[in-house]
């Protein structure tokens, strides 16, 4: 199944898929947009465009598991694309995937402004590869 990651933030949100065989996840954009309309736009013709089956949205918990306020504008955007795309939305704990992803782009030697235009992508990686390798087990 083709499954496409979003880590929703409020200047950009990072997009990423996996393959069919949902093995391996990988970054495919930057959509820089913070009006949510508008950028349900966006992903919605990402999906279509791509023939996504399935989309996982990172949900930011606290690190005592409860949920904050943007964990609300995550499910508010899982609402709306509900509402624009068949496609089935999912959520995945997001906890420290952005911090995993600056450790990964700093191991790589990706600094400054480079790393501040990918680092979400790198963190849908995560999100969605943490799904799928906890799917598997």
């Amino acid at each position: 199944m083709k499954i496409m990651a979003v880590d929703y933030g409020d200047v950009r949100t990072g997009i990423a898929f996996c393959d069919v065989k949902e093995i391996l996840a990988s970054s495919y954009c930057v959509i820089k947009e913070s009006y949510a309309p508008k950028l349900v736009d966006k992903i919605v013709n990402i999906i279509n465009k791509e023939k996504a089956e399935m989309v996982i949205i990172g949900l930011p918990r606290n690190m005592d598991g409860t949920y904050g306020f943007r964990a609300e504008k995550c499910k508010e955007l899982g609402a709306l694309l509900s509402h624009k795309t068949d496609v089935p939305v999912d959520f995945e704990d997001e906890r420290l995937t952005t911090v995993i992803a600056h450790n990964m782009l700093s191991s790589n030697n990706v600094r400054g402004s480079k790393r501040k235009n990918v680092v979400d992508a790198v963190s849908a990686v995560v999100i969605l590869q943490d799904y799928i390798d906890r799917k598997k087990k």
